[in-house]
Parts: structure tokens; sequence; C-alpha cells
């Protein structure tokens, strides 16, 4: 085998895993995910701290909260901003919460936030049911948060 057909298998292969990985990335941005519940005697995944969400401007009992965590030269935070916002106007029973990630690292850590746009579905107890890290499509949202709707207090 020639010594230059090497290198360009070595090119072809690094080219082949970049598409790869390329292609989950864009597969996983902006989906949202469940998140896993500890375990069914439980009653599902832990409260948030309620000071944490208190401090963010959440408040309990609303049957839906998206709690999104922007940061200032973030253009997809600001295509989020405005489909939460959307979604809000349309359903009774939403609110959206816009919280700037720089000025409160502790419930960045706290929330294990790890990039911006990231938005988490807050359930009314203060439960986080669902997440997304990227920015996500009006109908994933919608479809996020209308299990929390449908279970809601009339």
């Amino acid at each position: 085998m020639p010594d230059w057909s090497i290198g360009v298998l070595a090119v072809v292969a690094a080219l082949a895993a970049a598409g790869l990985v390329g292609l989950a990335w864009r597969r996983r941005n902006g989906a949202m995910r469940e998140v896993a519940a500890p375990s069914p005697r439980d009653g599902g995944p832990p409260p948030v701290a309620a000071e944490v969400l208190e401090d963010l401007g959440v408040r309990l009992g609303v049957p839906a909260t998206l709690l999104q965590f922007s940061s200032a030269f973030c253009a997809p935070c600001r295509a989020t901003r405005r489909i939460c916002a959307e979604v809000e106007g349309m359903l009774d029973g939403v609110r959206h919460v816009d919280v700037d990630a720089e000025a409160h690292l502790d419930a960045v850590r706290a929330l294990d936030v790890r990039r911006t746009p990231a938005l988490l579905v807050i359930d009314a107890h203060g439960r986080v049911v669902r997440r997304a890290s990227g920015q996500p499509t009006k109908s994933q949202v919608i479809a996020a948060v209308a299990p929390l709707l449908e279970s809601a207090p009339r």
C-alpha cells in the first residue's frame, strides 16, 4: 500500500467520525427530554430547592413553568425566548421565566445547566420534568407542557 493512501484513509476516517458526531449533536440539540425519575414509589424527580426557584422568580402552584437560562449574546436564546412567550400566551397555566445564566451561577450549578439556551419544564410542585439544551421548536415545547396542563385542577 503506498504511503499516501494511509493518509487518505486517515482523513476519510476523521471526516466520517466528524460527520457522525455532527449528526448526533444536531439530533439532540433542542430536543425536550424527560428527566429520569429516581423510582416509581418516590413519585418522580425530587423538587428543586424552593429557595433556588424563588430566587429565579418561579412560583410553585403554576401547572407548567418554562424556566429558560440565557446568555447575553446568544441568538438561539432570543429565538427560544420568543417561542416560550408565544406558548405562554397560547396556553393557560403556562408561565415563562427567563434568567440570565451569568447572573445566577449558583442556580446554574444546582440545576446542572451546561449551555444556553437551556429550558427546564417545572411542574406545580417544583419538579423539573423535562429539559432541553439548545433551541427547541414550538411544537416540542407545547408537547412538553401538555401533560402538566391535562393533569392540572380546573
